[in-house]
């Protein structure tokens, strides 16, 4: 222990690589002795503030600033890396800022809220998976899980980004689907709502509840009365016509037969044949007995009651259908108003029939999103593939040397606490010891006090026998 200490140099404050006090100060002549400013141009009055963007950049690598000191030309490296970090990160705030947009339906202030926390959150991320380890080099394991959430990140941010790229494309097709939705619902609602015929309508197939709409009269309700008239008004034109026809050539024979008139030879005057007479008592026996008359006056009623009731159905099919088209308006309407702003999900459902059947987009859309997962990962990549640099090293022996540091210090405290032990141990048993002694020595004492008095008893009683028998 003590040699382990004699090698390891003293260090005082902001001597140690992890403080951050100012850089060790070493016998040893190496390019990060030199002063922290040197070759730079330095003000003669110091300024109350100086924001030094270099800096601030490598802070989001999670390098050690004193121990990067001592390696100044790798500053450029981890300011670089800085950067791609701070990139990722504005990436990501806009990937974000577009999805809350899209699920708000609206650009608003809102938005920026969970905007700042993701691009905070991918940062802070990012600068978890590039932060310098040491015996990074041994570790295989952990590079690939942090490649693996870079990846998962990275999807998970380019999303949003390719459907900003393809909004038109997607809005213009939700559109088109929105359209066609609202079409074959109007044609599903005309369909399964015909002008009813009679009034047992039946329901054609494929429409239900969704599509049947409710009606206070409907045109079928007379429409079984107006068929019975048409039908026996049709049977019973036929009839009058018939009959009207053969009155007609009943007529026409009177009358070409009464225009013959013969004369009688007993009074000179002239008269009408025999042939004649029967032919118009025929003719009126021919009305009477089939009532050509009064059917023509039957039909003329019913032909009447038609032209009511057809006016009727008429009023009443229009009533029906400016009824059916308000209801399917109203369903129009309803359906509209689900149709509201353009949902994330609904955007990557169309975005992916958009791809469907087109070789072109769908290597596009893939092409982008690999794209936007690259910048995500190259923060990563870019650490981890541009090998182990000399700040990297430095790291591992400093943390290899605090790890042996510490075990050392350990044992040490280890060593004191048992020889402390050792010694609390050895004074309880020199306690024990004495007071063991003391006990044996009162004892002894307390025996040797007995025994004189019995010896002094003994001697007086013997003194007193002595008396007795002298007496």
């Amino acid at each position: 222990m003590d040699g382990t200490a004699a090698r390891t140099p003293k260090n005082g404050p902001g001597d140690h690589p992890y403080d951050d006090g100012q850089p060790a100060r070493t016998g040893v002549s190496e390019p990060a002795a030199r002063p922290r400013n040197a070759g730079i141009h330095t003000p003669t009055a110091r300024r109350p503030f100086h924001f030094d963007a270099a800096r601030r950049l490598r802070t989001l690598t999670g390098v050690d600033e004193e121990l990067l000191a001592r390696v100044g030309y790798e500053r450029s490296k981890y300011t670089a890396l800085g950067g791609v970090v701070l990139g990722t990160s504005v990436i990501a705030a806009f990937s974000m800022w577009n999805f809350a947009t899209e699920a708000l339906g609206r650009v608003s202030a809102v938005a920026l809220v969970p905007t700042v926390i993701w691009m905070l959150f991918v940062l802070n991320l990012d600068r978890w998976l590039v932060t310098p380890q040491p015996n990074a080099r041994r570790r295989v394991g952990p590079l690939l899980t942090r490649l693996l959430i870079a990846v998962l990140l990275g999807a998970v941010i380019a999303e949003p980004l390719v459907l900003r790229v393809f909004q038109t494309a997607i809005e213009e097709h939700v559109a088109d689907e929105r359209t066609d939705t609202i079409d074959q619902l109007r044609t599903n609602l005309v369909r399964c709502n015909p002008v009813p015929s009679t009034t047992r309508t039946v329901t054609p197939e494929g429409c239900g509840k969704t599509y049947v709409l409710s009606f206070g009269k409907t045109p079928g309700e007379r429409a079984e009365e107006l068929s019975a008239l048409r039908s026996d008004a049709t049977v019973l034109q036929k009839r009058v016509d018939r009959d009207t026809g053969k009155l007609e050539r009943l007529d026409s024979e009177v009358r070409d037969e009464c225009r013959r008139l013969i004369r009688i030879a007993a009074t000179g005057l002239y008269q009408r044949t025999s042939e004649c007479l029967r032919l118009r008592a025929k003719a009126r026996e021919y009305r009477m007995t089939h009532r050509t008359e009064e059917n023509e006056r039957r039909l003329a009623r019913m032909n009447s009651r038609i032209s009511t009731i057809e006016a009727q159905q008429t009023a009443s099919r229009g009533a029906f259908l400016k009824a059916r088209a308000d209801g399917v308006e109203r369903r129009l309407e309803e359906e509209r108003a689900h149709q509201q702003e353009i949902g994330v999900l609904e955007r990557m459902r169309a975005l992916e029939e958009l791809a469907t059947g087109n070789p072109v987009l769908f290597v596009g859309i893939w092409l982008l999103r690999l794209l936007f997962v690259l910048l995500d990962v190259l923060p990563v990549l870019v650490k981890y593939l541009s090998g182990e640099s000399a700040y990297d090293r430095m790291l591992t022996s400093a943390s290899n040397s605090g790890v042996k540091i510490h075990d050392a210090e350990v044992r040490l405290a280890e060593h004191r606490a048992m020889a402390d032990l050792e010694m609390a141990q050895d004074a309880i048993e020199q306690e024990v010891r004495r007071h063991r002694a003391e006990s044996e020595a009162a004892a002894r004492e307390h025996a040797a006090a007995m025994n004189i008095r019995v010896r002094q008893a003994v001697n007086a009683l013997e003194d007193e026998i002595r008396r007795s028998s002298a007496v």
